[in-house]
């Protein structure tokens, strides 16, 4: 079979220039601009990206616009010219196509299944990375699960504070803990800044000390209220998974 267009492999596509097809079949060369609008961009049968591929060539110093066409585009073009070559290129194209079909050879066959078990081999290591990070998350959140309750307070704020690591930095501490009370103050109606006030209050009248007052916290409120705690604890689990450090 004698090379009459090149034709080109790509992605598994076997490719020719419409342009040098346009040509080859005794086309008028000044009518191509005209001719690729109406034949190629705007034809109802092939689409752009999966039958034709626009791209430019530099020809004599001009650049050229140009389409890379499938086989089956180009022998439907061959059909249609109607010129003295179209049948010359419409059955060259046929004959390619079932080279195309015809079993490879053993070379080939062993390219063919060097490169199959290469790409078995990658989507194998892929699908084990994906499976340990699944795992090490899993596990993570079981860690999450299996908060111990009796160190509720240190393991709250160690969340919190990967948490505002996770967001950036310490300095979103104060906003992941302002999120987890605002949560405690809708889910258990909990109203936390008068119980921290009453308690700031109590602690005065019954230490006479501005500082240790001063120094009651709302963790502090939650501390003593079992209800609040157990509720607190949930609400921090569910941040820890949302944000991701779970």
């Amino acid at each position: 079979m004698s090379n009459l267009i090149n034709i080109q492999n790509q992605d598994g596509k076997k490719l020719v220039s419409a342009r040098d097809l346009y040509i080859g079949l005794g086309l008028a060369k000044d009518q191509w601009s005209r001719w690729y609008k109406k034949n190629i961009q705007d034809n109802e049968y092939f689409k752009e990206n999966y039958d034709f591929t626009g791209v430019r060539h530099n020809v004599e110093g001009n650049e050229v616009q140009d389409f890379a066409i499938t086989l089956e585009f180009a022998k439907h073009i061959a059909m249609m010219a109607r010129t003295e070559k179209s049948h010359e290129y419409r059955n060259y194209f046929i004959e390619c196509e079932q080279q195309l079909k015809q079993p490879m050879c053993l070379e080939d066959l062993i390219i063919a299944n060097a490169k199959a078990l290469k790409d078995a081999r990658e989507q194998a290591e892929k699908a084990q990375a994906t499976a340990l990070e699944v795992k090490q998350e899993v596990q993570a959140m079981r860690d999450v699960v299996t908060l111990d309750p009796a160190a509720w307070r240190t393991e709250t704020t160690n969340l919190v504070n990967r948490i505002a690591q996770k967001l950036g930095g310490n300095e979103n501490i104060q906003a992941i803990r302002k999120e987890s009370y605002d949560i405690l103050d809708s889910r258990a109606k909990a109203k936390l800044g008068i119980r921290q006030t009453n308690m700031k209050r109590k602690v005065l009248e019954e230490t006479g000390s501005t500082s240790k007052s001063n120094k009651v916290s709302k963790l502090d409120v939650i501390a003593a209220d079992a209800r609040l705690r157990e509720v607190y604890i949930a609400i921090v689990k569910e941040m820890a998974i949302k944000y991701g450090v779970a």
